[in-house]
């Protein structure tokens, strides 16, 4: 499988039966990287992860777009657009199916804590293939599988360096790349991922960052 990495937590997964992107955000570059997609997975509804107007012009565009999502993102696609709801189908914690060729594993359920007086909103983690986790929101270690490529949450509101250094190094993954990058700076960005690429290391875990656009066969 070959992967691409856009800006925040945006990823597209291609193999020969098709295109499947995840995360498509108001942050990424959702025109460039929802064109010629096979099937759209969204985490959570939170903006950065969900570019509902760019979602919408592409089940629009594409009558035959699948778009997987928890059910309150689901639930918006099929108000906004009733025509398309054929195409919009609802994840949760637990459920499995197979979307664009790709088999996906859906886990977690909820989104990482920001602050108690800040609700919780649902967040669904994708392992692709048995292979490529995306946690969403989340540091949700998958149980009873060997994650080949892990997609890390370098930073964000919910969390600290020594967490995602400790998720790294619970699920073991021989390879990751960084996701949710967009609001550090470079600097910032050097230092934290520093951190998990050495401490990930001692546990057998190749980290490496991955720049827009940047592909890697995985």
């Amino acid at each position: 499988m070959l992967l691409t990495k856009y800006s925040h937590a945006c990823v597209r997964i291609e193999k020969e039966d098709g295109a499947l992107v995840i995360d498509p955000g108001t942050l990424s570059e959702t025109g460039e990287v929802l064109a010629g997609a096979d099937a759209i997975l969204i985490t959570h509804e939170h903006a950065d992860h969900f570019d509902q107007e760019a979602v919408l012009a592409a089940l629009a565009a594409t009558p035959s777009l699948p778009v997987h999502a928890p059910a309150v993102v689901a639930d918006a696609l099929r108000a906004a657009a009733p025509g398309t709801a054929g195409q919009v189908h609802t994840t949760a914690a637990g459920g499995t199916f197979t979307t664009a060729g790709f088999s996906v594993r859906c886990l977690g359920g909820q989104h990482a804590l920001i602050h108690p007086s800040i609700p919780v909103v649902a967040n669904v983690g994708y392992l692709v293939d048995d292979a490529v986790y995306h946690p969403g929101d989340s540091l949700i270690v998958p149980p009873g599988v060997q994650v080949q490529t892990l997609l890390v949450p370098v930073h964000a509101p919910w969390s600290k360096v020594a967490e995602v250094v400790d998720f790294v190094v619970s699920v073991r993954a021989p390879k990751a790349f960084q996701i949710h990058d967009a609001l550090l700076n470079e600097s910032g960005l050097a230092f934290t991922e520093s951190h998990i690429a050495r401490l990930g290391a001692q546990h057998g875990t190749d980290f490496r960052h991955l720049a827009a656009g940047d592909s890697v066969e995985v």
